[in-house]
């Protein structure tokens, strides 16, 4: 007697090994069919070797490469190694196996329904490989990039309808194929339309992939060094993001010279550009006055922000910099004070993240939340 499609797939989904799910392919056809659905939706791909002999069964087998939903690639790791080079050795000596990126691309013109794509580069690995992008069909939700900005990359993107959490290690303002991405009309962009949270490390980026978007969630750094040169940078990025066409919800602009002073400049300039009570959710990192006249300021600044439920503080200029759990929800209750609608705060003590939520009234450690999605989840 055969079970409706839906029995098996709800019995591999309580399968833990893969290795038990291809051993369930020899049973029956249809708990094949089950069983690869569910062994090739999500592959997660290491070892260069392993990864190029995969991608080659992709390449050559339709049946299978439909049915890769999410592809991760770590070319530049080295665990899983076969050979008997040490690993202090290995990472002086490794490079991707020779035919490596034609095996990926090979394969991702074959994954037709592929929905998020995350290429990770770094150890050193080369970056100049966005060629591989050519001649692809999917239509992707999420793609995490850490290729070099180039035309391929540039031309690629411009044909993502459906893409709207986007993150790129890379970019380079002197691409022509730039101009496929940017806009013509700041009502509605035809290119990248979907486009809604953006992970970028230059801000320069923001000019080309904001304006005519309904963008919500902006990651970003500043790249300068002097002050002055940082304000012309905050007053350039926050004019980018006035013009995108749904509000700012949640923005991350991370700076290796913050000071307690020019977060409150920050925080001024944000009030000035999105309006008296601007429709943020969660802004960060923001440096945290010691002083307590500053800090009165600091906190008036976000009251301001009215709908803001998470923000992240840094404290490493504090000496000594609260430690006990008991300080940092002294902190946390602190800032719920002026700003009510707080219910999650992120503290950062020399670049080591705790998150507090409070639950019931009462700010706990939330162990189980990882610090660097809280700007992607509110």
């Amino acid at each position: 007697m055969q079970l409706p499609p839906e029995v098996y797939s709800l019995i591999v989904k309580y399968v833990g090994r893969r290795a038990d799910l291809f051993m369930l392919c020899l049973v029956s056809q249809r708990f094949r069919t089950a069983a690869e659905r569910e062994l090739y939706r999500t592959l997660d791909m290491v070892e260069p070797s392993v990864t190029v002999m995969a991608c080659d069964v992709l390449a050559e087998q339709s049946r299978l490469s439909q049915l890769v939903v999410t592809l991760i690639l770590y070319p530049d790791q080295l665990e899983g190694r076969s050979d008997n080079t040490s690993t202090s050795q290995a990472r002086h000596t490794f490079s991707p196996v020779s035919d490596y990126w034609t095996s990926v691309s090979k394969a991702l013109q074959k994954t037709t329904h592929l929905r998020s794509l995350r290429i990770y580069l770094n150890s050193g690995i080369p970056t100049n490989h966005a060629w591989i992008l050519g001649g692809c069909n999917f239509q992707l939700h999420s793609f995490h990039c850490d290729l070099a900005w180039d035309s391929p990359l540039a031309f690629f993107l411009s044909t993502q309808r459906e893409l709207s959490d986007l993150h790129i290690s890379d970019f380079n303002e002197d691409v022509p194929e730039n101009s496929l991405i940017k806009p013509h009309s700041l009502r509605h962009a035809h290119t990248l339309p979907s486009l809604s949270i953006l992970d970028c490390t230059f801000t320069e980026a923001i000019g080309v992939f904001v304006p005519g978007r309904p963008v919500t969630h902006i990651k970003t750094c500043f790249s300068s060094s002097s002050n002055e040169a940082r304000r012309v940078e905050l007053a350039l990025l926050l004019a980018d993001l006035r013009l995108s066409t749904q509000p700012i919800r949640s923005l991350t602009v991370a700076d290796e010279s913050y000071t307690a002073t020019f977060s409150l400049e920050f925080l001024s300039s944000l009030v000035r550009a999105f309006g008296p009570t601007p429709r943020l959710k969660y802004v960060g990192p923001l440096v945290l006055p010691v002083d307590g006249h500053e800090r009165l300021v600091f906190y008036g600044k976000l009251a301001h922000m009215r709908e803001l439920r998470s923000a992240e503080l840094d404290i490493s200029e504090w000496e000594p910099p609260p430690s006990s759990f008991a300080a940092l929800r002294g902190l946390a209750r602190e800032l719920h004070l002026f700003v009510p609608s707080i219910t999650t705060v992120v503290i950062v003590r020399d670049l080591e993240p705790t998150v507090l939520r409070a639950v019931d009234g009462l700010w706990q450690i939330a162990d189980n939340i990882i610090a660097d999605t809280v700007w992607r989840s509110v």
